[in-house]
């Protein structure tokens, strides 16, 4: 499982180096082959790992909850449907892309990043009740602080995107919506990472446990 949250940086950065040598938005970076190729593929992979990571994630709490307490099950099971809910927005993100079906890349694109950000804000709150038996306060307030990040960023990064009125990709410092543009960007660039390490602070967590999947024939006689 480490392996899997190991591989969280690689997309973004990869496509970032390949497609983009101004600040791009995000999404921005794989809007045209061949970046688009690398783009969906490794997006797609990512968004099965984070399947996995936050399934992972939610068993751990719920083993956890079943020796110590303190975490009310509601509240486990919804982070775990919000944060599938966001991973099947980075699936939309990366099958339609920006510059051929705009509306649904959209669409896909809100989902990752609202329901994302709600996910780190409830797993913030998992963690709070999780302690002192599945959380210290350290790495509570690690996560609630990144929580805060990506909640703070991820307006700026909607809003202003509203105001772009170019669709062209490479954009000029005096274009009339350039500023709105640059803050989009940027904007959205940290809600991505905010999501990458906020996964990367439950490599202290899945140290405790193991996941195993157990195989059992059914008889029908």
């Amino acid at each position: 499982m480490n392996a899997v949250l190991g591989w969280y940086p690689v997309p973004s950065c990869l496509v970032y180096s390949v497609g983009a040598c101004e600040l791009l938005n995000a999404r921005d970076t794989g809007a045209n082959p061949p970046e688009s190729c690398i783009f969906g593929l490794m997006t797609v992979i990512t968004a099965f790992a984070g399947m996995a990571t936050i399934y992972a994630r939610y068993k751990f709490v719920e083993k956890l909850n079943e020796k110590a307490g303190g975490v009310p099950p509601a509240l486990n099971q919804a982070a775990f449907w919000i944060g599938m809910l966001s991973c099947l927005g980075m699936c939309f993100v990366a099958t339609f892309q920006e510059t051929t079906v705009t509306s649904v890349h959209d669409a896909g694109a809100l989902l990752f990043f609202f329901s994302g950000v709600l996910y780190t804000i409830l797993q913030s709150i998992i963690s709070y009740k999780a302690y002192p038996y599945g959380c210290s306060l350290a790495l509570f307030g690690m996560r609630t602080g990144i929580a805060t990040i990506a909640f703070l960023a991820v307006s700026p990064t909607v809003i202003c995107a509203v105001f772009v009125t170019q669709t062209t990709l490479h954009r000029k410092t005096e274009d009339e919506d350039y500023v709105f543009h640059l803050v989009s960007a940027v904007s959205e660039w940290i809600v991505a990472f905010s999501f990458i390490f906020f996964f990367l602070t439950y490599i202290h967590d899945f140290k405790k446990f193991t996941l195993k999947l157990r195989t059992e024939f059914v008889d029908y006689s």
